[in-house]
């Protein structure tokens, strides 16, 4: 459990990050790129703003974001993989979906998503990355799925005329508790990167929001003038990205039998 007190806490603090803010976040307090000081523990960014007061505010959107575009990701693997190893024919349709979407960079198909869909916002970003990021988790959740549907007791629920949905609700998705928790862990890291990604691109949020990849777009020209108003965002979104996936691994129940040392 002390695996995931760091990513607890860090969640917690950009969600309680706009209260704690000591600045309103569009308020020039200091000089464009003013070096840390007593009003402004982070220094100022390209318009003299609290660099720590839109540190603050700034995670909390992506970390809702993120997570929405995980759960969305994980659960719709989850469903699909699952009634592609019971199902070998709709496993096919599937699987050739996966490849069509799979050869799409992610970050294009989110540009071409948002474009088509402009009044969308943040909503167009979600169902964008949710897209883009099922079809690889559907093939590790099919690829974990298979054995379970080739046991026993699953034939044998099949055989007494258990319906499709029951035997991946009740059956089948209960044994992948720690194939899902991982992919979890692993999706939450791709939705990070990718609402990153876009949010530097301006797909989602826009000035003058305060969101951690905006403020990396918005301060690279002056990385040497005030490095932290580049380095702060950058660091926090790393950590969060980390802390997760490392929560979501510690979460991951234990199988299989203990070694037992030898008297």
């Amino acid at each position: 459990m002390l695996r995931t007190v760091p990513a607890v806490a860090l969640v917690l603090l950009a969600v309680a990050g706009p209260w704690l803010a000591p600045h309103a976040i569009d308020v020039p307090i200091a000089a464009p790129y003013a070096e840390p000081g007593s009003g402004a523990p982070l220094g100022g960014d390209q318009l003299g703003r609290d660099v720590l007061t839109r540190l603050l505010a700034g995670g909390r959107e992506l970390i809702v974001t993120s997570v929405l575009v995980t759960l969305l990701v994980t659960a719709t693997a989850a469903v699909l993989g699952t009634v592609a190893a019971l199902r070998p024919g709709i496993g096919r349709v599937i699987d050739r979906a996966a490849d069509v979407l799979m050869l799409l960079p992610a970050v294009l198909g989110i540009l071409l998503i948002a474009l088509s869909w402009p009044d969308g916002g943040r909503l167009a970003l979600i169902a964008a990355a949710s897209v883009m990021g099922v079809p690889y988790a559907v093939r590790l959740v099919a690829a974990a799925a298979a054995p379970v549907v080739a046991s026993g007791y699953i034939e044998a629920a099949a055989a007494g005329g258990e319906r499709l949905w029951y035997l991946v609700v009740r059956e089948v998705l209960p044994n992948l508790r720690a194939t899902l928790l991982a992919l979890f862990g692993l999706r939450f890291v791709a939705a990070v990167y990718v609402v990153a990604t876009a949010g530097f691109l301006q797909v989602g949020p826009q000035p003058p929001a305060a969101d951690w990849a905006l403020m990396i777009r918005e301060n690279a020209g002056g990385i040497f003038l005030n490095p932290w108003a580049v380095m702060a965002p950058s660091i926090a979104i790393g950590l969060l990205a980390m802390s997760v996936n490392l929560a979501a691994a510690a979460l991951v129940p234990l199988s299989g039998r203990k070694a037992v040392t030898p008297l």
